[in-house]
């Protein structure tokens, strides 16, 4: 019976090293993949429409409170003003993510970088016009961790285009590595 004061000491100590490695597990740093789908939306003058979207994203997370990701948005296509024509767009992102979390499995984050986009309109009888640039994008989501390595994400994101605004609102899983 000497060695209960041990026998205590030692489970305790067991205890609070997996509790603590149990924390660390839900914000783990290194690389990630991940796709999204959801919805895009653009509301200007000449086009006030959605359609399906779809990103595929990539990155590292640094520490529990800041990574870098980049990824590849594809748009869809929305319909002009009294059905005219029609736009479509995609680009190019890359972003720095901050996030703050708020339990060991649900974390808020928001995110901002520049993204380098394509543009293409088309007009019956008319042809296509293209137009590209690099502007900035910015968004903020929810993230609910699962496992160690499997997460899901709702995110709310705006790509400025020249003039325009286009948002998206997707649902995304991430696989972390």
């Amino acid at each position: 019976m000497r060695n209960s004061p041990i026998l205590a000491a030692s489970v305790l100590a067991i205890a609070l090293g997996a509790a603590s490695f149990g924390a660390n597990a839900g914000n783990p740093d290194g690389f990630y993949v991940g796709a999204g789908a959801g919805q895009s939306m653009i509301d200007e003058d000449f086009a006030d429409d959605e359609d399906f979207a779809y990103q595929v994203f990539g990155g590292y997370q640094f520490n529990r409170y800041l990574g870098a990701e980049a990824a590849y948005t594809d748009f869809g296509k929305v319909d002009l003003a009294d059905n005219v024509g029609e736009l479509e767009a995609d680009t190019w992102s890359l972003v720095l993510v901050g996030t703050v979390p708020f339990t060991e499995k649900f974390s808020g984050y928001v995110k901002a970088g520049f993204h380098d986009w394509d543009a293409e309109l088309g007009v019956p009888d008319i042809g296509f016009a293209d137009d590209s640039g690099t502007d900035p994008t910015y968004g903020l989501g929810l993230q609910y961790r699962f496992t160690d390595n499997v997460s899901l994400r709702g995110e709310y994101s705006r790509f400025e285009m020249d003039d325009v605004d286009v948002d998206l609102a997707q649902l995304q899983v991430r696989f972390d590595f």
